[in-house]
């Protein structure tokens, strides 16, 4: 009758993503994010101080999804050393 593995709702899944920007000198920043149209906007609006505002981080050059932000998290710092 029923269906013992329901699938989880969309608000208790939230994807992820590690995200890899850069500007014309080809400096990297690695970051994590579950909105990655707004992480892309953020860096090319340089509304954020510090780094990204410095370096002019506007160019995505990739993106990884994933099911979770622990998952996210491990994969950013594998990243980064």
């Amino acid at each position: 009758m029923g269906n013992s593995q329901a699938k989880p709702s969309r608000a208790m899944t939230k994807t992820c993503f590690v995200s890899i920007m850069t500007n014309a000198s080809r400096t990297l920043s690695v970051g994590m994010t579950n909105n990655l149209e707004r992480r892309v906007f953020k860096h090319r609006s340089r509304t954020t101080p510090g780094f990204t505002q410095r370096y002019n981080l506007t160019l995505l050059v990739h993106a990884e999804p994933y099911p979770d932000p622990s998952s996210a998290i491990a994969r950013e710092k594998q990243i980064k050393g």
